[in-house]
């Protein structure tokens, strides 16, 4: 039972999206040449330990905060619940937080060998535990003053793609900010989708997220901007970078995107979006992996 109960604190449905933005990393790093084993490895480990640290900060904090009770319309909460202890879940969060650190550190390590390079690297390794943590977690955190959505787009966007080409490349390629960009923007809507979700209880509890400050009929015009801006930027670097009609094969994931577009836009029932909130999340893995497959075919 005990097994059971951590595996669902642990959310492992949500590993996927968490994967994305090392995949897309990887398979950009691969089309110019500079893909590294040991370094995908390291990262993805490293990206799946930071993921299921923050499922299990956001367990811990939100109930701490209140956030978390019998009201909540998502999956269940194992410490809100009292399936686990407040003490059990701190000391599994150190564990995630000590394996982040660990597998952090070999892939900075094998990736880099220029001390300042290492030195950033590990100031960003720091600010990714921290953010991990420090979403629902202490006084004043930030998912509850509605930063989470900039916080999501930066690390699940920006230097979870960009970082992990430039460790397999040691190149900075402006360029790649656009994709990097884009997983940001499909990963800043999933948790959008999970806000509007939960604003009722949201509302009531005091957790101010973007979603609670705009209110809903803003949040779904913002949902829809998120997803639109993202596809634009895909189309922009594959017409930047055009070699091959394979590397369009990701316009396969667009109509997943466009009906989640349309159901959110007309949805009135906050629960109704757990189905949604599944589908969006495994369209933005589908689109990392064919996104960088058509940069990386014949």
């Amino acid at each position: 039972m005990k097994v059971k109960i951590w595996l669902r604190a642990f959310r492992l449905r949500t590993l996927p999206l968490a994967m994305s933005c090392t995949i897309l990393g990887s398979f950009l790093a691969q089309a110019h040449g500079r893909f590294r084993w040991p370094v995908f490895i390291f990262a993805l480990l490293t990206t799946l330990f930071l993921q299921i640290l923050s499922n299990l900060a956001n367990d811990y904090g939100d109930t701490m905060h209140g956030a978390d009770n019998e009201k909540r319309i998502g999956p269940d909460r194992v410490t809100q619940k009292g399936w686990v202890s407040k003490n059990q879940m701190l000391r599994v969060m150190a564990l995630f937080a000590l394996l982040s650190f660990v597998t952090g550190s070999v892939l900075i390590l094998i990736g880099l060998k220029n001390t300042r390079q290492i030195v950033l690297f590990y100031i960003l390794g720091a600010a990714s535990i921290f953010a991990a943590i420090k979403y629902t977690v202490g006084k004043n955190p930030y998912g509850y003053i509605g930063l989470g959505d900039l916080f999501v787009f930066l690390f699940f966007g920006i230097v979870g793609v960009a970082g992990t080409y430039y460790l397999h490349t040691h190149v900075f390629n402006p360029w790649i900010i656009l994709p990097a960009s884009t997983l940001g923007l499909l990963s800043s809507a999933v948790l959008n989708l999970n806000n509007m979700r939960d604003i009722e209880n949201d509302t009531l509890t005091g957790k101010r997220t973007l979603v609670v400050r705009i209110g809903s009929k803003a949040a779904k015009i913002y949902h829809a901007g998120l997803i639109t801006l993202s596809m634009m930027l895909s189309l922009a670097y594959t017409i930047r970078f055009f070699d091959s009609g394979y590397q369009f094969i990701f316009l396969i994931t667009f109509p997943l995107f466009f009906l989640n577009i349309k159901t959110v836009l007309k949805n009135t029932q906050p629960l109704e979006l757990n189905r949604e909130l599944k589908k969006l999340a495994l369209s933005t893995f589908a689109f990392s992996l064919t996104f960088g497959l058509g940069f990386i075919l014949p």
